[in-house]
């Protein structure tokens, strides 16, 4: 399926492209297979996010965990390395560098051991902490929750083109789950050139309701309601998350009436 290719009615992609590394097919049994006879690490779950978003184009125009040039680049000017901005680096750190070598493949699982990807290690590099956590952050304090979580975090990063065979299953909210690609058909299907979009952190009020609908009303829009969902502790991310996305679901119905 090609996810690259932009309704002319929508602005292009950012970067210019929408990522896609999902195989698909008889490729994808072939990448399976492959998967079974090499090296694997188990990756975080912070890892899994990372890599479902760079699988479906989320993170465009990266298409894998950024190599040294672009996160040095990241930290010092909130640039890639082509001088596309991107504020914030996305790497994949391990522990250990055993059954790990350079222009090598390794079999990436989830932390319950499921394989997700095939990588070719182009690139092992070491990160600091401290200026890490400085530059993105701005705070080394590991009272908050980030720091405390980059301790946890192997001191080597690696990289490389991958090829995703399955993406992390969610049971929950399919009706409101959408890749990239898929915004943008929906979109490109109701016709209108502008796009006004709102990520609420928190849940949406009436009075939300009302400017968001206004505002697409004013600029001739579609409306794109995108919240931030989950919570600083992963074990309570459920708990926030279902009362916003049931939210997200009543505003969808009374919009669309």
């Amino acid at each position: 399926m090609d996810l690259t290719g932009s309704p002319a009615i929508l602005i292009p992609p950012y970067g210019g492209k929408l990522v896609n590394l999902l195989a698909e097919g008889s490729s994808r049994l072939d990448v399976l297979d492959r998967a079974k006879h090499l090296p694997s690490i188990q990756i975080s779950l912070r890892s899994v996010c990372d890599l479902e978003l760079l699988a479906v184009g989320a993170f465009s125009p990266l298409d894998r965990f950024m190599g040294e040039r672009d996160y040095r680049s990241v930290l010092g000017s909130l640039r890639l390395a082509d001088g596309t901005i991107f504020p914030m680096p996305v790497t994949l750190t391990v522990g250990s560098l055993l059954n790990i070598e350079t222009v090598r493949e390794i079999c990436l699982r989830s932390p319950t051991n499921e394989v997700l990807a095939v990588m070719r290690v182009d690139e092992v590099y070491t990160w600091d902490l401290t200026e890490e956590a400085s530059r993105v952050i701005g705070t080394t304090d590991s009272r908050h929750p980030l720091v405390s979580e980059m301790h946890t975090w192997g001191k080597y990063c690696i990289s490389g083109p991958m090829t995703v065979v399955n993406l992390p299953r969610h049971g929950d909210f399919p009706t409101l789950r959408r890749t990239p690609a898929e915004v943008r058909s929906i979109l490109a299907r109701m016709g209108r050139k502008n796009v006004v979009g709102y990520q609420p952190r928190l849940l949406m009020h009436r009075a939300h309701e009302a400017l968001t609908k206004a505002v697409a009303e004013e600029s001739h829009g579609s409306l794109l309601i995108h919240p931030a969902a989950g919570t600083k502790n992963i074990t309570s991310a459920s708990v926030a998350t279902k009362p916003s996305s049931r939210a997200t679901s009543t505003l969808r119905r009374r919009f669309s009436t």
